[in-house]
């Protein structure tokens, strides 16, 4: 979903009194006398006293403690109007250079001007006596840092870009930015700011900058990169990188080559060679892949296998548990005691689960301190629901914090290591690389390592593909599990999922079990029958909730039969509007109580809180891209929502409703980590890039208890024959390879 901009409000008035102000920090918690109203605002605000003067930009949140406050982004202090003002502004000592001598001067001279001239034209301050060109200078400079915000805002106006630029810019840079802005209008497309390139090229048109411009050509390289990293890729053949910049920036290859080098030898770009052919790689993905590798390659070497066996340590536990492990379980059982550095992969109902509970159980029982997480909430939930361990979000497990650029690091790093001798990751297939890079670096390399997942399955959303590539390196022991258990055989759900991994077609006319099929090739009848099943049919037959029990999945967004379409139909007929039932109204959506949505992007500062079975009550931050909830209430008047994801109860403003959109029915991307009990899948109109077999199999293996696949035969067919993979340009497969045969080398010597 395209994202909207945020929507701050701004409020103006006098510090009536500080409640609370930080030691360690600049936050702070103030009463703002506006005139109408005493507000309470909370925020970051340096050296700010009571008395003083505010504009805040930000918007009302809804504290679970401390009721409504006004969240401030941003301040600034308001300029003094009249001459008295003025005067006795500039002889309090605000500005450093001026004395009350000097300010009265200054005020006499230049009258109700005085500031306008300090800021702008700071020579016409040397008719003062006293003040010297060097003096001026400094006077003025000292004076816009004190207003600089003031200076940013009125300069997003002049360039008619929305507030919220202004907010990202002043959290990134701070004091210089508008300084910065000016000198290079391309820095609004770095990261964390994130004006879309065309419209930078827009300002620097209009303040006559050239086409060739370094600067310009910088930021299209960085955008191309960036533009294929949003897309999986960790890196691009430099061939296709040069024809891809010089066609938008219209320069000649010898331009871009000449600015390229620039960058690489800065070290803001970065050139691999893999398979003879070189690769363009951002910074943060170089060092990411890079760092993997290596880290990996060290674990490995640390993690060799004692060529223990544990045979009968696993008979005890088969024995213990009443139960009794393949060959290959077996197999991988002892890889993870006797090395702890492995790779567990399979299908459904090839006994992942059964496997890795007794890793744990072994583990624990060599008392050693395990951790499991995942790299989405469900995901977690799901993997502690089958293991009975304790498992949390990569993401929590890490702890985010937020520096002084207000961008999210994690807590836990090479210097604050997690308290932890064995990591199980599940899901892995959803992990991408920085966040992969990041849990290494928060592990021992003594710590036991374990992945689990499904290389069959559709790759992270973020840049990467992590598990297969390591698979494919060969620098871990991979167990992937194939027999399928008897109990399992029963279900045609995992007997077809593994029908379609192979390519081999499906019986549609089977309708005695878990997997259906309904042929409607018309949008308008596939969205009555899906309609029909989710409202009437499928919780009549079953006693279930059409809200947490059935999920519609389709392949695209767009189009009739698309998610966004389908939300607005199932939400008019499951959730339809009714007097005295408050609505949100956002570009895409409008939200009522009783709603279920989806977070799709991850912010990491929401506040919420749960409660928990012995009646206390946790609390926390963070909801993340991929989480569904229900919304409990909404009130239009404040403009916020309370939803409740899965027993976290958050309360959403309007600019966090942004990152919401509605969740009758979501993609089969959005769908992974997930599992649902009855799942409908529709297979009808959208691009053809998105019918093939791994997104088909990724799909239905969503789903529990039953699979309703809604839409074309032929096209559903054609997904099974189609075994076009995501093409993805990663390093780390090969980067893994070089640095084993390297470990090879040194060993064979």
């Amino acid at each position: 979903m395209a994202q909207t901009e945020k929507q701050y409000q701004t409020l103006s008035g006098e510090v009536d009194s500080i409640i609370y102000k930080s030691d360690d920090s600049a936050y702070c918690v103030l009463m703002l006398n506006t005139g109408d109203d005493l507000v309470t605002v909370v925020g970051n605000f340096i050296d700010v006293d009571e008395g003083e003067s505010l504009t805040v930009t930000g918007d009302y949140t809804n504290h679970s403690k401390y009721g409504e406050q006004f969240k401030a982004v941003m301040f600034e202090r308001l300029l003094p109007q009249t001459t008295d003002a003025i005067l006795k502004y500039l002889a309090s000592g605000a500005v450093k250079g001026i004395k009350a001598v000097t300010a009265k001067r200054l005020v006499d001279e230049f009258g109700e001007e005085t500031l306008d001239i300090i800021e702008n034209d700071p020579q016409q301050l040397t008719r003062i006596k006293g003040i010297s060109k060097k003096t001026a200078k400094k006077i003025s400079e000292d004076f816009r840092a004190t207003f600089a915000v003031r200076q940013l805002m009125n300069y997003m106006k002049e360039l008619m870009l929305p507030v919220s630029y202004g907010v990202k810019s002043w959290q990134r840079w701070g004091e210089p930015a508008a300084e910065m802005i000016k000198r290079n209008p391309y820095m609004l497309c770095s990261f964390g700011v994130d004006l879309p390139f065309a419209k930078a090229d827009e300002i620097a048109l209009k303040m006559n900058i050239p086409a060739d411009s370094s600067n310009r050509i910088k930021a299209g390289i960085d955008h191309v990169l960036s533009k294929n990293a949003e897309a999986g890729h960790t890196c691009l053949p430099l061939d296709k990188l040069t024809k891809k910049c010089t066609e938008l920036l219209s320069v000649s290859p010898e331009q871009f080559k000449a600015v390229l080098d620039e960058q690489i030898e800065d070290e803001m770009i970065f050139c691999y060679n893999k398979r003879n052919r070189p690769f363009a790689m951002l910074r943060d993905y170089f060092k990411a892949e890079s760092y993997i590798a290596r880290r990996l390659c060290v674990m490995r070497q640390l993690t060799y296998d004692n060529h223990i066996d544990f045979s009968t340590v696993i008979d005890l536990e088969e024995e213990n548990n009443n139960i009794k492990y393949e060959k290959i379980q077996r197999q991988a059982i002892n890889l993870a005691l006797s090395k702890g550095f492995l790779v567990l992969t399979g299908g459904p109902g090839t006994g992942k689960t059964t496997t890795l509970n007794a890793i744990i159980s072994l583990y624990q029982q060599q008392g050693l301190n395990v951790m499991i997480c995942a790299p989405t909430g469900r995901a977690a939930k799901r993997i502690s629901d089958l293991t009975g361990f304790e498992a949390k979000t990569i993401h929590r497990l890490l702890e985010v914090e937020f520096a002084k650029d207000n961008m999210p690091h994690f807590k836990h790093d090479e210097n604050e290591p997690l308290d932890c001798d064995a990591l199980i990751i599940d899901e892995m297939s959803m992990v991408d690389s920085l966040l992969f890079e990041a849990v290494l670096r928060a592990v021992k390399v003594t710590c036991k390592l374990v992945l689990v997942g499904d290389s069959d399955q559709l790759p992270s959303v973020g840049a990467g593909n992590v598990l297969k590539d390591i698979i494919e390196s060969g620098a871990m022991s991979v167990v992937k599990l194939k027999e399928i258990f008897r109990q399992s055989q029963s279900s045609q759900i995992v007997m077809n999922a593994h029908k379609i991994v192979n390519g081999q077609p499906v019986d549609y006319t089977v309708r005695d079990n878990d997997f259906f099929f309904m042929q409607r090739l018309d949008p308008s009848k596939l969205t009555e029958l899906v309609v029909s099943l989710c409202r009437e049919r499928l919780p009549k037959a079953y006693s279930i909730s059409p809200m947490t029990d059935i999920q519609v999945i389709s392949p695209t967004r767009q189009g009739p039969c698309g998610t966004v379409e389908l939300n607005k139909v199932l939400q008019q007929q499951l959730n339809p509007k009714m007097a005295g039932k408050s609505e949100i109204k956002t570009p895409l959506y409008t939200y009522r109580a009783g709603d279920k949505v989806m977070q799709t992007k991850n912010d990491y500062q929401i506040l919420w809180k749960k409660q928990l079975d012995d009646e206390s009550e946790e609390k926390g931050t963070g909801i993340f891209n991929g989480d569904i909830g229900i919304i409990l209430s909404v009130n239009r008047l404040l403009g916020t929502a309370v939803i409740d994801f899965e027993g976290r109860i958050a309360t959403y403003n309007r600019p966090m409703l942004d990152n919401l959109e509605l969740a009758y029915a979501i993609t089969v991307h959005k769908s992974q980590g997930s599992e649902f009990d009855y799942v409908i899948l529709t297979v009808l109109g959208g691009s053809d890039k998105l019918y093939y077999r791994n997104l088909l199999y990724t799909a239905v293996t969503r789903a529990k208890k039953m699979l309703i696949i809604v839409g074309s035969e032929k096209l559903t067919d054609y997904m099974i024959l189609n075994d076009r993979r995501n093409l993805r340009y990663t390093a780390l497969k090969e980067m893994l390879m070089e640095m084993v045969a390297e470990d090879d080398e040194d060993e064979a010597f």
